[in-house]
């Protein structure tokens, strides 16, 4: 794989013009210009600089570590040192935006170099733009606007003060609108997670579950009146669960309730729960419990006496 010691390295390869500054670049564009790149391709590759940028993809997907950027509306991306990246031809890009590159030895000596760290959206995990509204656009490209112009000057000894310093309130302000989006989804993942219980309840109950059998994806969609993708995305990406994995827990939490009934038989517990063969019941129970449920009816009767 390759990698890029430096920044100048690194905006050759993607046949942008060299930096003004050995540590630092500032790339703006209002539909015309070099934003976001002009190589059309990559295959993976590491770097030792952060990124940030505010950008719109039309098509096409961003690889960065094992999945995919979600750009759905466009917005402000980051990206951080020796983390992997690569794209194709199908991504294409709004020519509208900004993109600021820094060596990570540009925040060395300064206490960006360790507050940087502790900001989530540089991870991989946060594989999710930042969607900004109208005004925090604004507010962002003001203070790189001040950037640019720092970028632009003649450097002094203020020059490096005055650009980390406007750094530091750009990501601050980013950590700001992050909380906030985050906050957001997190309460619309509360509510559709509580509702796909609820319909799980009301499957459960209601249905016929030995002729229907267990409920799939896309039943539960329809009566949530989402998209299947859309329910197996917003759990997989708020709760770290897929929709199949909130399917099997529940199954897995009335299994220990009906198991606590001695009468029942393992098989006719399975059947019960919509399984076609028992034995399917038990590798879920035992692959999410550790233990068989035989094992767990007994573990609880031991606890009992």
């Amino acid at each position: 794989m390759k990698h890029f010691n430096t920044l100048s390295a690194y905006l050759e390869y993607l046949e942008l013009p060299s930096p003004e500054h050995p540590m630092l670049s500032v790339f703006t564009a209002n539909g015309e210009g070099y934003l976001p790149c002009p190589k059309e391709s990559s295959p993976p590759i590491t770097n030792d600089c952060y990124s940030i940028s505010l950008k719109k993809i039309i098509s096409g997907n961003l690889n960065y570590g094992r999945t995919k950027y979600d750009f759905t509306n466009g917005a402000l991306i980051f990206m951080a040192p020796k983390q992997v990246m690569q794209w194709d031809k199908s991504v294409i890009f709004q020519q509208k935006g900004f993109s600021i590159n820094f060596h990570e030895d540009f925040l060395k000596g300064t206490a960006l170099a360790q507050q940087i760290k502790t900001y989530g959206f540089f991870s991989y995990a946060a594989n999710e733009a930042l969607h900004l509204s109208p005004k925090e656009e604004k507010q962002l490209e003001s203070i790189v606007a001040n950037i640019e112009i720092e970028y632009q000057n003649n450097q002094d000894d203020f020059s490096k003060d005055i650009i980390i310093s406007q750094l530091s309130t750009l990501l601050k302000y980013a950590n700001r609108f992050y909380e906030r989006q985050f906050l957001n989804r997190k309460a619309l993942t509360i509510d559709l997670l509580a509702k796909l219980n609820q319909e799980l309840v009301n499957y459960f109950t209601n249905e016929n579950i030995q002729e229907k059998g267990i409920p799939t994806i896309e039943v539960l969609a329809n009566k949530l009146a989402v998209s299947q993708r859309y329910l197996s995305d917003t759990l997989k990406k708020e709760t770290g669960k897929t929709t199949t994995e909130h399917i099997q827990l529940f199954i897995i939490d009335e299994a220990k309730n009906i198991l606590l009934e001695p009468n029942k038989s393992i098989s006719e517990i399975a059947y019960e729960l919509g399984f076609e063969y028992p034995q399917y019941f038990s590798r879920l129970f035992k692959k999410k419990e550790g233990i068989s449920p035989t094992e767990y009816r007994e573990k609880f009767k031991v606890n009992m006496n």
